[in-house]
Parts: C-alpha cells; structure tokens; sequence
C-alpha cells in the first residue's frame, strides 16, 4: 500500500508540474494576443468595439482565469486551484459558441479593412510569434480544454480514492468533460449543417429539402441498383441520413447549369424501413443488400465487400 501511495504521489507530482509548465506557455501565447492585438486595436481605434470584441471574445477571461490557476499551481496548492478554476469553466464553452463567427468576421476584415490587414501582417512578423499567424493563437483556447480533460484525469487516476482530495478532483473533472462535450458537440452540429448544405447544393433544383433541423448526415457512395426485371444495373449515388436515404443521378454532362450536379430520384423515409444481407455473409467478392420500405424494395449491390458491409452497419444502425 506503502509503495502504490509513493507511486501515485509520484506520478502526480509529475502530472502537476507538467500542467504548470504548459499552463505558463499557453499563459505566454494568450498575452501575445492580448497584448500586440487587443490592447493596440483598442487604442487605436482600428476596428470598431463590436468587431474587435465578436473576433476575441471572451479572451481577456480566459486569461485571467488562467493566470488565477497558474498562481495556486505555483503555490502547490493544486485541488483548491482546480476547484476555483472550474466556476470560470463556462467561458471556454462561450468561446467555442462564438468561434465560428469570430472567424467568418475576422476574414471579412482582413478582407474589407485596409489598415487592418496591414497591422496584422507587421504584428505576425515580430519574433515573439515564431511565425504563428492570428488564427493559430485564437484557437489555443479549444485545443487547452481538451488539454485540461487529460491531465485531470491523470491527477484523478493517481490520487488515493480515499481521500477528501479525490472527491474534490472527481466534481472537477466531470465539470471539464461536460464542458468539453459541450464544446464537441458544438463543432459536430457545425460539420452536420456543412455536410447537409454541400449535398443540397450537389442537387439540382431546390425540390429535395435536405437541410432539416434533426437531421444528421451519415454517408454517402455510389452503389448499384438491381432492377426487379432482367434490366441492366443502375448505378445510383445515395446519401444516408438519420432519417432519410436519398437515390440520385448524374445530370447529363453537356447540360449548361448542371453537368456536375446530380438529379434526385427519390427520397425513402426510413422509419418503416428493414435491412438485410442478401449474400455477402462471407468474404467472398462484393455483396447485395435488400433495403425494403412499405411500397418498394431495393436491392443494392456492389462489389467491394468492405463497401457492401459498411453500408449495412450504416442503414441498420439509421433504421434503428
């Protein structure tokens, strides 16, 4: 018991220092930022109070949370520390929220502003910013959450659980991962809305609706479709989402708006919808699947098996 309490006490001491350390560099970089952009911009008055605070946000926070964590850590005083950090836990979970469009603002500057563009160009020059640009910097606060995720957990994982230090590292480290799974989900609804947008614009016309609030894009490829009589096989593109398959085709190439776009055939609610392997059970070549909806029945067929497989997992899982 002896040796396991020197063995944690070790490694957490370790886990601490490295925090510490890292929490000094990431402390430095929040500063250059602060510092030669936020601070200067202010006085200066280069861009007006609404731009320059939807492009930084929160920052000014962030740095001052951490420059409180930093001082405990420096003390030894690590659990209190945390503790007193996570009630500022909330701001990174702001910044995640406004990221997005503190980027979309920060290009339409850069873009439209002149003296801007300039100022910036000079700053990134400095030696101070080892040739790190703005945007590199603006995103440290999201990769340092996903930091902190890991390093309380390995304070946790090397801590007595008996022991009132535990309890207290416990209630923070669930608090970081909410808030991280907060910051997830955020980027995950954001790729969703790109993905939906993209296939909504690979369509022709605006007759298939495919941006739909709930909807989650979930594959996509080209498969072929086995017709019912002794017809030649259809090479169709589908789009599965979580609640719709999508069938659709090549527009003719020499057509003048839309020679790269493709012509939806038809759209299949999933909710009343079954799945299952014809053959392809083995790993012999290709396989066939029969998807089957109230008043039709596909077979797709293709002949990569990894392919053929992948698809079945994907429609199984969608239709469940």
């Amino acid at each position: 018991v002896e040796d396991q309490r020197a063995r944690w006490e070790r490694k957490r001491s370790r886990t601490a220092k490295e925090l510490l350390e890292t929490e000094h560099r990431y402390l430095e970089q929040l500063d250059l930022v602060l510092s030669y952009f936020v601070a200067i911009l202010k006085a200066k008055g280069t861009l007006k109070p609404a731009v320059l605070e939807t492009i930084f946000g929160p920052l000014e926070s962030l740095y001052s949370a951490s420059h409180v964590l930093s001082l405990h850590l420096e003390k030894g005083s690590l659990v209190p520390g945390l503790e007193n950090f996570c009630q500022s836990l909330d701001l990174y979970g702001h910044y995640a929220e406004n990221f997005e469009q503190a980027n979309k603002t920060l290009k339409e500057q850069l873009r439209k502003n002149k003296s801007f563009r300039r100022f910036k160009k000079l700053q990134e020059t400095r030696p101070q910013f080892q040739g790190r640009e703005l945007e590199d910097l603006l995103a440290l606060p999201l990769q340092r959450l996903h930091q902190y995720k890991h390093f309380l957990r390995d304070l946790l994982e090397n801590t007595s659980p008996d022991t009132t230090d535990y309890q207290k590292l416990a209630k923070t480290v669930k608090s970081v991962c909410e808030v991280s799974q907060w910051v997830q989900d955020i980027f995950e609804k954001r790729e969703n809305s790109l993905q939906l947008l993209r296939v909504q614009k690979l369509l022709k016309g605006q007759k298939t609706q495919v941006s739909t609030p709930g909807r989650w894009y979930i594959r996509e490829g080209w498969l072929l479709v086995v017709p019912s009589k002794g017809e030649e096989l259809k090479r169709r593109m589908f789009f599965l989402f979580s609640d719709i398959l999508i069938a659709a085709k090549p527009c003719h190439p020499l057509h003048l708006l839309n020679s790269n776009k493709l012509s939806c055939r038809a759209v299949y609610p999933l909710h009343q919808c079954s799945v299952d392997k014809v053959f392809g059970h083995t790993w012999s070549q290709g396989g066939l699947l029969s998807v089957s909806f109230p008043h039709k029945t596909l077979l797709l067929m293709s002949s990569n098996q990894q392919e053929i497989n992948d698809w079945y997992r994907s429609l199984a899982a969608a239709v469940r």
